[in-house]
């Protein structure tokens, strides 16, 4: 069955590898699959057609026969038990694996959305400079216990997993925050993530996207 995949035709990341459909496609990309692409607009988002596969109107979905999934991290979950590659065989360390998921998304993830949004939401206001100094303050309560748990270690537990996936892609959010550099086990932990032959695949497909939007951007203005 052909998987199909949405993500944002005009990208606000520019093809940075940082719109969330750059996880399910490196998801992917490490088991094998083949994959099509549907590209929505912001418009189309939050039409009928693509509210009835992501009820928040956002972005990627995942469909496969009958199938239709949201959410990166359910998305991540399905391809890694249905596949292999992305999950330990031994059963308590797939249970570790999973947990390591939830955490990216709901330990670590969210002070790093927050600051970043912050910006958008209230850059323009006096006080902004001393609430950016405490959001970041909580990121690098984060960093700091992340980076003391995986100490020396290549990943989280044992062999890359897709809780790997996920938390690099969280930490990669902080791209030019200067922060993920004052943890440098966290920053070559990211660089590993950024080497494997199937995230560069993922990373190119996402920026083909944006290049091409680009060029026909520009063809409009000529």
């Amino acid at each position: 069955m052909t998987i199909t995949i949405t993500a944002f035709e005009s990208s606000p990341d520019g093809g940075r590898g940082l719109a969330r459909d750059m996880r399910v496609r490196w998801a992917l990309e490490e088991v094998g699959l083949a994959y099509e692409v549907r590209l929505v607009s912001f418009k189309q988002m939050k039409e009928p057609r693509h509210l009835a596969l992501h009820p928040f109107g956002q972005i990627p979905t995942y469909e496969e026969g009958d199938l239709a999934l949201f959410e990166t991290g359910a998305i991540v979950f399905h391809i890694a038990q249905h596949h292999k590659g992305l999950l330990p065989e031994d059963e308590n360390a797939r249970a570790r694996a999973i947990t390591w998921m939830f955490s990216a998304l709901n330990t670590v993830e969210p002070p790093i959305v927050e600051r970043e949004q912050s910006r958008y939401l209230v850059g323009d206001r006096p006080w902004y400079g001393e609430l950016l100094s405490i959001l970041e303050d909580r990121v690098r309560v984060r960093l700091g216990q992340l980076a003391n748990r995986l100490g020396a270690s290549e990943w989280l537990d044992g062999a890359f997993s897709a809780a790997d996936l996920i938390m690099v892609l969280v930490l990669r959010r902080l791209e030019g925050a200067g922060l993920l550099e004052e943890y440098p086990t966290l920053s070559a932990y990211v660089a590993r993530g950024e080497a494997r032959p199937a995230y560069k695949r993922a990373f190119a497909a996402q920026l083909a996207v944006a290049n091409h939007d680009r060029g026909a951007k520009d063809a409009k203005r000529q």
